[in-house]
């Protein structure tokens, strides 16, 4: 691990520091329960801002093969977001006039959830997915799936692609700059670049600062993102706001020589109007946190005083951050319910709460759900009408606590 004494993106020493997290196991580093009277690692969480650039991002850098070469992550579990690929395939697909000669190339390409939407059109495809564990699930699918981390150097080792995707695995990356160049070496003379990631603007405006962990390295905004690739000489040719992962970005990245759409110079405006570059903006963001924190915590409290029974759901990520932040432990939460049966059994980094299927909500009936993955809330709550018509009730901790 290494401390970052410049921004990520432009190489500014002048970095802000924002909020303090404190020290935090890594987020998705389950446990066996044979790994449960281990010591187990933890890390400082600090969110810095770049005056320069406008770069959110963390203060320190866990290496890669640590932090990716295992990952229990597996993007085909939730039928919401798997619903949002299909679209976007093939939105992309007629936009782009994609065919059996062209090549789909999808960077971080998880169990193929993306790719195999291509597949189905009989468009050839390659994934780049640097978890071994995943990568085997790809393949066994039938996804062609090299398993290394993404790279300038590897992307030169690559065929040039008519379309690369790149969905929720930038902020993942240490190295910002060498990343973009490794996606412009890849790219065909008129092909075009997707990417998404969660949207820095509505991280603050919603005070989700449980998107804060130590995978996601950086958090974008366009202006901060278009300033990375035009470093690349690459340009932000459009961009649209999407709803997954509490609201996201997805910006269209092409060679300089291609038109700009009024979609990304509109965007660009209302951010400075908005305050991204005023340090303001990034306070203000940090009051609410611990304003949030406090209300959660009495809510719990006072329910818990009652006598009341409370399990979670989502052995996330966010999760992780939100309960070590909020010092909620065993003290408080039963268990954590997921449907990825590859966490099942498992236990949570840090608070070792036990992973149960999510049928034990309506075997067990406890009285409250805290909902981790308040990101997937519409998906969840529509799942669980069992659950709640037995009289169970969600906690949605983001933006404010409310009980639904």
């Amino acid at each position: 691990m290494s401390n970052v004494s410049c921004c990520r993106s432009c190489g500014s020493g002048e970095l802000s520091r924002i909020l303090n997290i404190g020290e935090t196991p890594l987020a998705n580093a389950l446990l066996a329960e044979s790994d449960l009277n281990k010591e187990e690692k933890k890390y400082p969480l600090v969110l810095l801002w770049c005056p320069a650039c406008t770069l959110l991002q963390i203060s320190e850098n866990v290496p890669g093969d640590i932090l990716f070469s295992h990952y229990v992550y597996q993007s085909s579990f939730s039928d919401a977001f798997l619903s949002h690929c299909k679209t976007l395939s093939s939105q992309i697909t007629r936009e782009q006039k994609l065919n059996d000669a062209s090549l789909v190339i999808d960077i971080a390409s998880n169990d193929g959830y993306l790719l195999q939407f291509y597949k189905e059109q009989n468009i050839p495809v390659l994934g780049i997915e640097p978890a071994t564990n995943i990568a085997a699930i790809a393949t066994k699918k039938g996804i062609e799936t090299k398993n290394v981390f993404f790279t300038e150097a590897v992307a030169k080792t690559l065929p040039k692609a008519d379309v690369v995707h790149a969905h929720n695995v930038l902020p993942h990356v240490g190295n910002q700059r060498d990343f973009v160049r490794g996606i412009k070496q890849l790219l065909k003379p008129d092909g075009v670049a997707v990417i998404e990631f969660a949207y820095a603007v509505d991280t603050i405006e919603h005070v989700e600062f449980d998107q804060i962990y130590h995978e996601h390295m950086c958090y974008f905004s366009l202006t901060a993102f278009d300033a990375l690739v035009k470093a690349a000489d690459l340009s932000v040719v459009r961009v649209e706001k999407v709803v997954v992962h509490g609201g996201s970005l997805r910006v269209f990245l092409k060679h300089t020589s291609a038109p700009i759409d009024a979609s990304v110079t509109m965007m660009l405006k209302q951010e400075e109007e908005w305050g991204v570059g005023s340090i303001d903006t990034y306070q203000s963001f940090a009051t609410k946190t611990h304003a949030l924190r406090t209300s959660l915590v009495d809510l719990l409290q006072k329910l818990k005083l009652k006598g009341k029974r409370i399990a979670a759901y989502g052995a996330s990520a966010k999760g992780c951050t939100l309960m070590h932040f909020c010092g909620i432990g065993k003290d408080v939460i039963d268990y954590v319910v997921d449907r990825s049966t590859t966490k099942q059994g498992l236990y949570t980094p840090g608070t070792h709460l036990k992973i149960e299927p999510v049928e034990k909500l309506v075997e067990d009936r406890p009285d409250y759900v805290l909902l981790l993955t308040w990101n997937f809330a519409e998906e969840i709550l529509k799942q669980q009408k069992e659950y709640r018509e037995q009289g169970g009730a969600f906690i949605v901790p983001v933006p404010s606590p409310k009980i639904v």
